[in-house]
């Protein structure tokens, strides 16, 4: 299923398993049909129906939504190999890893707060009616070394925009990490019809505006003082693309 497809459902069984299991990622088929009090049969047929028209998955015994995010992508850079993929909810917890070890190093209150989300809600991917979330990472072998994170509202007025958030390893920086995620990322994001993208990052990181400026992005404002860190007031620094 596309992470933009219009969510519409006929039937009130195949409603309420979908949002069950979008509300908690991956979840155990007995255990949803307990919590939804759903007849076993209505239940079985509500989720084969769900998995026929490629909106459920089930994997390792488990249905998830069934996210389509392209191709898995290979490279090697100076010895490094690293391939680029859509995220699965299994990479949650090495996915907060990363983005929590990159802000050690440097500011960025957005990923801070994508981290602090995803970790509390223990969910990766998102598609409900408020917002739909998407995630590609980098690996390199099993772990996770760099992100790119686009968060979309559902809202009419402001679907041709999404905020995106990107990050690699600081080991792992000076390979063209970044800047495939970020390709990765616009891609998906063109291909899906958004037109604008955006991303705010405290001044203090000039590290990152350079990194987007040097990609085609431009300052569209700053919001002077509007972070307060470690007692001091730092701008924010607002980016965007067209498309």
């Amino acid at each position: 299923m596309e992470v933009t497809e219009t969510l519409e459902f006929e039937n009130k069984d195949r409603k309420d398993i979908y949002e069950y299991v979008e509300r908690f990622g991956s979840v155990d088929p007995d255990a949803a049909r307990n919590a939804l009090d759903m007849d076993p049969r209505a239940f079985g047929h509500g989720v084969a129906i769900l998995k026929r028209d490629g909106i459920l998955e089930e994997v390792d015994g488990e249905l998830r939504i069934a996210y389509e995010g392209g191709a898995e992508e290979e490279f090697r850079d100076d010895g490094v190999e690293f391939v680029i993929r859509q995220a699965r909810q299994e990479d949650l917890s090495g996915l907060v890893g990363s983005i929590r070890t990159v802000l050690e190093a440097k500011t960025y209150v957005k990923a801070e707060t994508v981290a602090d989300v995803v970790d509390n809600e223990g969910v990766l991917l998102r598609h409900n009616d408020l917002e739909s979330r998407i995630f590609f990472v980098a690996c390199v072998g099993e772990d996770v070394v760099g992100w790119v994170h686009l968060n979309a509202p559902e809202s009419e007025k402001l679907s041709h925009t999404a905020e995106l958030t990107l990050g690699v390893l600081e080991r792992y920086q000076g390979h063209g990490i970044g800047s495939h995620l970020l390709e990765r990322g616009l891609e998906w994001a063109a291909s899906h019809g958004y037109e604008k993208i955006y991303n705010s990052i405290p001044a203090s990181n000039q590290e990152a505006i350079d990194f987007l400026e040097d990609h085609g992005w431009r300052i569209e404002a700053t919001r002077e003082g509007h972070y307060k860190l470690d007692g001091e007031y730092i701008d924010e620094v607002m980016m965007e693309l067209d498309l």
